[in-house]
């Protein structure tokens, strides 16, 4: 068993019973979204442990060969060719670990939620695709499916009760909108509950999208 990934974890409360891995993007760490904890609504929600877990660094091609934190290797600006699908599953096994630890923790598999920015929302989509159980949802921002054929091949039917929040800029020039669309299209073919929102924005956040995350996160925990 490889070694589990270094989080940051944050508590809203004590004997949390929800809990949400959210995972950073390319070059970034375990330190890019805990300051959004205090900029969403989360009154009325159960207390709920915040996992941010940092990647392990490798050379990025498309970067030169620089190392840098990274969930998997982007060898091409046309995210669709020649995908490292190695790196996919293998961080993949690492999320999946971080998973275990919480359901080891006593919160169980639909009470937990992945969510990721660009690369971490590719991973969200990677691992929570192929997951034997019903999570709490998939929080999706600013990415993709990547490998998506074998995705489609790959996903479990149990995954498909597990409700997708899905966004995108559209001005986005790291990942165009249209490779966002064919994945949500991709997702509400096979099957799933994808809720969907784009924002006049490029590949960041804006405020209006903190005020949805809010929303959904009340609907998928407490409804």
């Amino acid at each position: 068993m490889s070694q589990l990934l270094q989080t940051i974890e944050k508590e809203t409360g004590a004997n949390p019973t929800v809990s949400i891995i959210w995972m950073h993007g390319l070059g970034a760490d375990a330190n890019d979204f805990v300051p959004m904890l205090h900029e969403l609504d989360l009154s009325g929600l159960p207390a709920i442990r915040f996992i941010f877990p940092n990647a392990d660094t490798m050379p990025v091609t498309i970067n030169g060969g620089y190392v840098m934190r990274a969930w998997y290797d982007i060898v091409n600006t046309d995210l669709g060719r020649q995908e490292d699908e190695a790196g996919l599953r293998a961080s993949q096994a690492k999320v999946e670990a971080l998973i275990a630890r919480e359901k080891a923790r006593g919160i169980p598999a639909d009470r937990i939620i992945l969510a990721g920015f660009s690369q971490g929302c590719a991973m969200t989509l990677q691992t929570g695709m192929r997951q034997p159980e019903k999570l709490a949802g998939m929080m999706c921002l600013s990415g993709y499916v990547p490998i998506a054929a074998k995705a489609a091949a790959e996903h479990t039917p149990q995954s498909l009760a597990t409700p997708i929040f899905m966004v995108h800029g559209q001005m986005d020039p790291v990942i165009p909108i249209a490779r966002a669309t064919q994945s949500r299209d991709l997702l509400k073919q096979l099957g799933y509950n994808v809720e969907w929102h784009d924002y006049y924005m490029q590949h960041s956040l804006c405020q209006e999208e903190v005020v949805h995350i809010s929303a959904w996160l009340k609907r998928v925990l407490l409804g």
